[in-house]
């Protein structure tokens, strides 16, 4: 039997034998939790892009903008989808990326949150 791709045994970022994310506290009241990759996350970063890019193009409409938008630190423009920057050429480091949610997503968002909270 072929071994599956996922840890079946919960969240990939569970994974305890060589996790990928790891969770640390950081409200205790109420408590809250912030995610940072692990050095295994690291090297599994230069996959992202590729899978926003895919997204992008095969589960969106041509009329549909983005959720997010990328800028690039180094030059200061959009980044694009591509390993690449758009604006200036120059390849992408997660560090070197800024990511903003764009106005249309965060006011979808927001209504979400406010139908939910009316409704507790």
């Amino acid at each position: 039997m072929a071994k599956p791709l996922w840890p079946q045994s919960g969240p990939l970022h569970l994974n305890r034998r060589r996790p990928i994310l790891k969770r640390q506290v950081y409200s205790k009241r109420p408590l809250r939790h912030e995610y940072h990759l692990t050095e295994k996350g690291e090297a599994l970063y230069p996959v992202i892009p590729a899978l926003r890019a895919w997204d992008e193009t095969w589960f969106k409409s041509p009329k549909e903008d983005r959720a997010a938008n990328h800028m690039h630190l180094v030059c200061g423009k959009p980044a694009g989808l591509g390993p690449l920057c758009e604006s200036c050429g120059k390849p992408l480091h997660r560090e070197d990326l800024v990511a903003e949610q764009a106005p249309k997503y965060r006011r979808e968002r927001e209504a979400r949150w406010e139908t939910f909270r009316s409704s507790r």
